[in-house]
């Protein structure tokens, strides 16, 4: 059956000699409902509600366009994320995307997923939030002109570091950190909108007399709003990476997603409406950074607790982003699709350490490199083209396999219709305006065969790393690992 799971048995590969018997290594259920809110709103709110607003306006032309598509991305994310709540029901190991593709369609495109994913996607989202941090962060220190790229770099490189020591000492401070700055970015858009309600109320609407002129509506012109829109609802999907590490997955993963992704759409679309009360629309598609001129405006001099609270979001973010981007390596080792080395936990802490340290390495080498605005800009068609896989995915279950157990079911239209919208937001900005950077992109995806084969299908892994492996896992005081299926 293609729902088979490797069978984990008490071999070499699936314990560890830990004390004076034998234990079976595993990473802890530590991930409760509030945790899981955390994870999925504190990755979505990062940088993005602070700077897309500008793009999606400049991409649709009128307010009331705007914030429809506002409002249909967070629709979309929350119909993506309960399909996933039930694939996370059916197959209950983390892993996300990676796990289901590679239980339904097997170990070639799954490698490939994991591939892009692991060495590019994941690294560069990273690293692009943590210069969007480091940016805020060092503003300050240089009023009037912009910060020198050395000290942005350093600072984003920091943020790493700091996040890679937070993640790889215990997984109840990672979530920790999720919910206090979760819980501070939650208070800085709850300002926003505060201040927004205080201007409309004033009487200040003008933007939103004739709120629909100008409108523009072309194919790939919506396609790519929805780009803008969606990058800030990355995030919606978290949840699945660290199924394993949930208490009771098949509760708190539906739960977690239908409290966290409606809360932060209707707080998206009230800070958009704050946007424009406070600013015209020909203000706002000037402006630099949207967020930090609505505190010019609002604020006073008390402006600056903006260009904090993006600096919080972003931290924030970074750590989710950072979080599930290690487990996603992890897996994938544990599968057979990385070095075994990535599979292991520290024997202490319990944490996928060596999968975190690469992540972060992958990452500070991307900020070294220089700019991701390439990346950054097609990183949603690289995401929907995996996304639109694994819903596919949940359909064929559903029609294929209907006697798998599940705990929870999302109506058959749901899926069909985040298949649709997965497929146009792939298609249409190709058709509209096809970009070689695109073909760059599917390129790099199957570059994957060159190592696929060899390594992979035919196993064949020169003798030395074997001996890499053992001396990285004592140095690393981490050991093989065995999936817990809940």
């Amino acid at each position: 059956s293609i729902m088979r799971k490797r069978q984990t048995t008490d071999s070499p590969h699936s314990s560890s000699d830990l004390s004076e018997g034998k234990e079976k290594l595993r990473l802890k259920q530590e991930v409760g409902l509030i945790s899981g809110v955390s994870l999925i709103a504190g990755t979505m709110i990062g940088s993005g509600i602070f700077m897309s607003p500008e793009w999606v306006l400049h991409q649709m032309g009128s307010p009331a366009s705007s914030l429809l598509i506002w409002a249909a991305c967070g629709l979309l994310a929350m119909l993506g994320a309960l399909s996933y709540a039930e694939l996370g029901t059916i197959i209950k190991e983390s892993g996300g995307e990676y796990i289901y593709i590679l239980r339904i369609f097997g170990s070639f495109p799954a490698f490939l997923f994991a591939y892009t994913s692991v060495i590019l996607v994941r690294p560069a989202g990273l690293a692009a939030v943590c210069l969007s941090f480091a940016e805020y962060a060092v503003a300050p220190f240089y009023p009037g002109c912009s910060s020198p790229q050395v000290v942005v770099k350093c600072t984003a490189a920091a943020c790493i570091l700091v996040l890679t020591i937070i993640n790889c000492l215990n997984v109840r401070l990672a979530t920790s950190v999720m919910n206090i700055f979760t819980a501070a970015k939650l208070l800085a858009l709850l300002v926003i909108v505060v201040g927004g309600l205080v201007l409309l109320a004033k009487g200040q609407t003008q933007s939103f007399q004739n709120a629909f002129q100008n409108t523009t509506a072309g194919i790939g012109t919506v396609g790519v709003a929805f780009y803008q829109g969606l990058w800030s609802y990355d995030g919606w999907n978290n949840l699945n990476y660290v199924t394993e590490e949930l208490k009771k997955p098949e509760v708190t993963l539906p739960r977690a997603v239908m409290i966290a992704i409606p809360l932060v759409t209707c707080l998206y679309l009230l800070v958009n409406v704050s946007y424009f009360a406070a600013m015209a629309p020909s203000e706002l598609l000037t402006s630099g950074a949207v967020a930090v001129t609505w505190g010019d405006k609002v604020l006073g001099s008390w402006a600056w607790l903006i260009s904090l609270s993006v600096a919080l979001s972003t931290f924030g973010s970074s750590n989710g982003t950072f979080f599930s981007g290690g487990r996603l390596c992890y897996i994938a080792a544990r599968e057979g699709h990385m070095p075994d080395i990535l599979s292991m936990a520290h024997v202490r802490c319990l944490t996928p350490s060596p999968a975190l340290l690469f992540t972060s390495a992958m990452s500070l080498i991307m900020i070294i490199s220089g700019n991701f605005t390439s990346i950054v800009n097609f990183f949603s068609f690289i995401a929907w083209l995996f996304y639109g896989m694994t819903i596919s995915g949940l359909l064929y279950l559903k029609i294929k396999k209907p006697e798998l157990p599940r705990s929870y079911k999302v109506p058959i239209f749901i899926p069909i219709i985040v298949l649709i919208a997965a497929v146009y937001l792939v298609l249409a900005p190709i058709i509209d305006q096809p970009q070689i950077e695109i073909l760059y992109i599917v390129l790099f995806i199957f570059s994957g065969i060159v190592l696929y084969f060899p390594l992979v299908r035919f196993k064949c892994h020169p003798r030395f790393l074997q001996r890499v492996t053992l001396h990285l896992q004592l140095f690393l005081e981490v050991a093989p690992t065995i999936r817990d299926a809940n």
